[in-house]
């Protein structure tokens, strides 16, 4: 596994306060980044908008509009977790789909193999640039575009289940289930707009608990313990 594409929840980084970032929690994220870095694995990460923004469930709002807010979400949440991974020693970039003046850099296939290539973390934020799109189509969008060999999905839950565990005690966990399965029961790991993209590519998925000891360096090691979504 030379590179991955990394999707943090914004509901894992917030940690025990529910809201906005536990700053605890991006440091242990970093720290595992850092680790998976010096040992030459090429790592871009995606992070979601809900930190600072869930316009959706406005009525008041236009959905073209509340989909805007929340791509400068997802931008203003790369900004700062980058902030905390360079104070562990990495180096970064922000790559987004749109200018944003000095803030970030515009982006190319070509640039984020550039920086790749110079042991930098690469941010993907401003979804795909466009309404109507999630932040899940954003990442498998951006995994097939750099060749990532697979999408690491570190959500506050520790796999696939056939319901939700959190409302049904009795949901049964996958080991492992494949996109067409995925897209066929609505199993919802990512929406099913990035289900059937992800399908198509052929480009699996790992899903996996944040708040584990060290999750990320144990799923990348092959110490894995969450749920295989296979192509």
């Amino acid at each position: 596994m030379q590179r991955v594409l990394l999707k943090l929840s914004g509901e894992a980084l917030a940690g025990s306060k529910k809201t906005g970032f536990d700053e605890d929690t991006v440091r242990g994220v970093a720290l595992q980044v850092k680790q998976l870095v010096d040992d030459g694995i090429q790592i871009g990460i995606v992070i979601g908008g809900g930190n600072f923004w869930r316009g959706r469930s406005s009525e008041n709002i236009d959905r073209t509009k509340a989909d805007q807010i929340g791509m400068l979400a997802t931008i203003m949440n790369c900004i700062y977790v980058s902030e905390i991974f360079r104070s562990v020693g990495m180096m970064t970039a922000i790559l987004t789909p749109f200018e944003c003046g000095s803030f970030t850099k515009l982006f190319s296939k070509d640039r984020a193999n550039k920086y790749f290539a110079k042991n930098m973390v690469v941010f993907f934020a401003g979804g795909t640039g466009h309404p109507y799109f999630s932040t899940d189509t954003g990442v498998v969008l951006r995994a097939i575009e750099v060749d990532a060999d697979v999408i690491l999905l570190a959500k506050s839950v520790d796999g696939v289940y056939d319901s939700d565990p959190k409302s049904n005690p009795n949901a049964v966990k996958y080991d492992e289930v494949s996109l067409e399965e995925v897209i066929e029961k609505n199993l919802q790991v990512v929406d099913m707009t990035a289900s059937i993209l992800a399908r198509d590519n052929r480009m699996p998925m790992w899903v996996f608990a944040l708040n584990e000891k060290d999750s990320i360096v144990n799923t990348v090691k092959g110490q894995f313990k969450g749920t295989k979504v296979t192509v």
